[in-house]
């Protein structure tokens, strides 16, 4: 596939613009150290997965606030002291290594892209803005739509939704946008449910 002839990449985050194996060492050693968030992270992210496999949608709540108030109600804490800590284990500890782990092929690849004059979006299933910040990436996205940010989406891939609200906002068609993701169970099936072309980074 020529991934240059599309006018619009929609590209993943966590997984895809770094690689995810070293994150998640730095991160098993901090919770080494950490025994009494193990629960909480363990519960926050199976709640993650569970949302995914129900099709969570709602125009009144994003996923990560139904993440957190399950995960608060399921360790009998409150949502907001829940919400603190998940934003900092899944968003705030990994912003400080997540430079380290940069595909840089990848990065310089969008970089190419986007001064050939194509269009791109960030979509990601969890906050974003802070991640692109660490990863030193934001100038490579026109459009950022993410999960717990305002204006995020109000489901999880595969529901297309995220990617269908970015193809809108960058004002390209479905048909020709590219999904750039590590999970073919979620961004490659909320491809295929856009109608967009996928490819999977490993």
């Amino acid at each position: 596939m020529e991934y240059a002839s599309f006018q619009a990449w929609l590209v993943d985050l966590d997984g895809t613009l770094y690689d995810p194996r070293g994150l998640k060492l730095v991160m098993a050693a901090y919770l080494a150290f950490h025994p009494g968030s193990l629960r909480l992270v363990h519960t926050f992210r199976k709640q993650h997965e569970r949302l995914r496999e129900e099709g969570f949608e709602s125009e009144d709540i994003s996923a990560w606030e139904e993440q957190v108030a399950r995960t608060a109600a399921i360790l009998g804490e409150s949502k907001e002291r829940v919400g603190k800590l998940a934003y900092s284990w899944m968003v705030e500890i990994p912003c400080r290594w997540v430079r380290r782990f940069r595909r840089e092929h990848l990065m310089a690849e969008i970089a190419a892209f986007r001064a050939a004059g194509g269009k791109t979006a960030l979509v990601s299933d969890y906050p974003a803005t802070a991640k692109l910040r660490a990863l030193e990436a934001e100038a490579l996205f026109d459009v950022v739509i993410a999960n717990g940010e305002p204006a995020g989406p109000g489901a999880l891939k595969p529901s297309p939704a995220g990617y269908l609200e970015a193809s809108r906002r960058l004002g390209i068609a479905p048909a020709a946008c590219l999904v750039v993701g590590d999970r073919d169970d979620a961004d490659g099936e909320a491809a295929r449910r856009a109608q967009m072309a996928f490819r999977l980074v490993r």
